[in-house]
């Protein structure tokens, strides 16, 4: 099942895990649940990226190649609209990256309007180990990206393209919730030495003015890590995670004493209440792990998912949400 059918068909229920079945699941949000050793989980249905990222854990490697080689999946499938190749456009038609990935040490890079570079989530890492800089966009970013290797591709698919050509008829830009036009896959692992790291990577909002960038590849707000409490990531409307910094926050609420359920709880409550926006409109989600190895999510909206790869299995998840429709 893809991600979209998946949305299409998941039915209400509250955030769970249970590593004994295939099937999604659920339980209490009281509920706290601990993954002992290193595990990779993401923003919805990636089962393959995941698993990706965790066979570079039982591998030995450090949770940063994981985060990298995870991601690197989802953005070479064509068929996600909303990250790397086949990504949809922007409104003049030009599909633009946004994406950053921060380190155990709190070292961090990020890449932003980025054009025909497929590893958007690869040029952040060089952009974090080979430059004295956080952030390259446009076309220095491109230019960089060159300079270390990376090979130019179209990226507009002839799929996106047929749905821009559509889309052109209306013009009608309205964010969609749950569809494949604003689902960031933000992606945290902790690896065999305990160490988290965490990665966004997005093509975007469909159909954007062009020159927008959301909050997937702005350190403290589509992403946030602090090795020694634990790290989250956004997925959904950026602009209004932005306004509240809200990985950071969960960050932050969890070096308070809050679990990541609690805390992702918390920073779903402020942005309903503090945007001037109504929330039945948008979608947030976040995910959040702890040192401990506890993880927690939750969204403003129903359907809401995530994926969990440890030694145990890989299972999709539903989040509980903000709004009881």
């Amino acid at each position: 099942m893809n991600r979209k059918e998946f949305l299409a068909s998941s039915l209400l229920g509250y955030f769970g895990l249970s590593f004994g079945s295939n099937k999604i699941t659920s339980f209490s949000k009281s509920q706290i649940k601990k993954i002992n050793g290193p595990f990779a989980i993401a923003t919805w249905n990636v089962p393959k990226a995941t698993q990706v990222a965790f066979d570079f854990l039982s591998k030995k490697h450090t949770a940063l190649d994981a985060i990298e080689n995870g991601c690197n999946v989802e953005e070479r499938d064509i068929s996600n609209s909303s990250v790397g190749l086949g990504g949809l456009p922007d409104r003049t038609g030009s599909v633009t990256l946004d994406a950053c990935i921060m380190d155990h040490k709190g070292n961090c890079g990020s890449v932003v309007y980025l054009k025909d570079i497929t590893q958007a989530i690869s040029v952040a890492r060089k952009v974090m180990e080979r430059t004295p800089h956080v952030m390259l966009a446009g076309d220095g970013a491109k230019e960089f990206a060159i300079s270390e290797g990376f090979k130019t591709e179209e990226l507009l698919s002839d799929n996106a393209k047929k749905k821009y050509e559509e889309w052109k008829k209306t013009s009608n830009y309205k964010p969609i919730i749950n569809i494949e036009n604003h689902d960031t896959i933000g992606m945290l692992a902790i690896d065999i030495n305990g160490n988290i790291s965490g990665g966004c990577t997005t093509s975007g909002l469909a159909y954007k003015m062009k020159g927008r960038v959301g909050d997937s590849p702005i350190i403290g707000s589509g992403l946030f890590v602090d090795n020694a409490v634990g790290g989250a990531v956004a997925t959904g409307l950026g602009e209004e995670v932005v306004k509240t910094v809200g990985s950071f926050l969960i960050v932050e609420l969890m070096r308070q004493g809050m679990n990541p359920q609690q805390a992702c709880e918390e920073a779903i409550s402020r942005i309903a209440k503090n945007t001037n926006k109504n929330i039945k409109d948008f979608q947030v989600g976040f995910i959040a792990i702890n040192k401990k190895g506890e993880v927690g999510a939750h969204a403003i909206h129903k359907h809401f998912n995530f994926t969990i790869t440890s030694e145990d299995k890989t299972e999709n998840i539903k989040a509980s949400y903000y709004l009881k429709h």
